[in-house]
């Protein structure tokens, strides 16, 4: 179990670790499209989205609203996905976030989590839809598997970035 070092009284964390590593974590779980796991169908989570999701629920002002842009734009580089789909989903999700929070101040983990699956399926769903205009033809159902292990994963991300949290702290 990773302990929080041992700080003085008053004093504060250093800006690197306050403010880089949720950065590093998003732009890790991008690096995870890139590993060399075959599947015969879409299994792998958008971990950089699970992270950016988690990062946001754990702290509701952690990044302005325009952060998703460049970090969908290094997840759109890295996974290969149509140049500018990341960016708008992530930041769509980033939107639909804070009237959320607006709307719902108090919500428990399992309403987090519904909105999270909603966010979460919505964007591989609509990650299709743009990768089908843009040239791509899988079926709807090809992704479904990938939805349920994204679901699945997201408490478990959770719990991760909230012990590296600690840690950050």
């Amino acid at each position: 179990m990773m302990r929080p070092p041992a700080r003085r009284i008053g004093q504060e964390p250093s800006t690197v670790r306050r403010d880089g590593v949720p950065i590093f974590i998003v732009i890790i779980g991008s690096l995870m499209a890139m590993l060399p796991v075959i599947f015969t169908s879409s299994l792998m989570p958008p971990f950089g989205f699970l992270a950016l999701l988690a990062w946001r629920q754990l702290h509701r002002s952690i990044w302005p609203v325009w952060m998703p842009v460049p970090l969908g734009l290094i997840d759109d580089l890295l996974s290969g996905q149509p140049l500018g789909s990341s960016m708008l989903l992530w930041t769509l999700a980033f939107l639909i976030l804070d009237v959320a929070d607006r709307r719902f101040i108090w919500r428990t983990f399992r309403e987090e989590w519904l909105i999270a699956s909603a966010l979460i399926a919505g964007c591989i769903i609509l990650g299709l839809a743009i990768a089908n205009m843009a040239g791509g033809s899988a079926p709807l159902w090809s992704v479904l598997p990938q939805i349920l292990v994204s679901v699945l994963a997201y408490p478990a991300v959770v719990r991760v970035l909230a012990h590296i949290d600690q840690w950050r702290f």
